[in-house]
């Protein structure tokens, strides 16, 4: 029987800041790229970040993205969570790197006011 080759995950360094460059491309503060996949799941909010190299096109300015669904830019915060444009908490639930492949899963924390 011929043996599977084995992936391991390791635990990847979170990026400072996520900036919106253009529609659906995010950039770090190394000029990596991140593509966000937004979604809901059960009562929350979630986004999976990929890191991947794409041809940056020319930036946008913030008002050119409205109406837009994701906040412009995210900031690392202690406690494992990123902060947003718009002042809310974002969790993150994992961040891993395997074979070369970067993820980051997100979560929009409740406002503590709206509760």
């Amino acid at each position: 029987m011929g043996e599977l080759p084995f992936f391991r995950a390791q635990s990847a360094s979170h990026p400072d800041h996520l900036w919106i460059w253009e529609k659906d491309v995010y950039v770090d503060e190394n000029h990596r790229t991140w593509l966000p996949i937004g979604f809901e799941r059960d009562d929350s909010f979630q986004v999976l970040m990929r890191q991947a190299n794409v041809p940056l096109g020319e930036a946008v300015c913030p008002s050119q993205t409205h109406p837009y669904h994701l906040p412009l830019m995210w900031q690392l915060y202690p406690g494992g969570r990123y902060r947003d444009s718009d002042s809310n908490f974002w969790l993150i639930v994992y961040h891993v790197q395997c074979n070369g492949m970067e993820d980051m899963l997100l979560e929009r924390l409740p406002d503590p006011e709206q509760e």
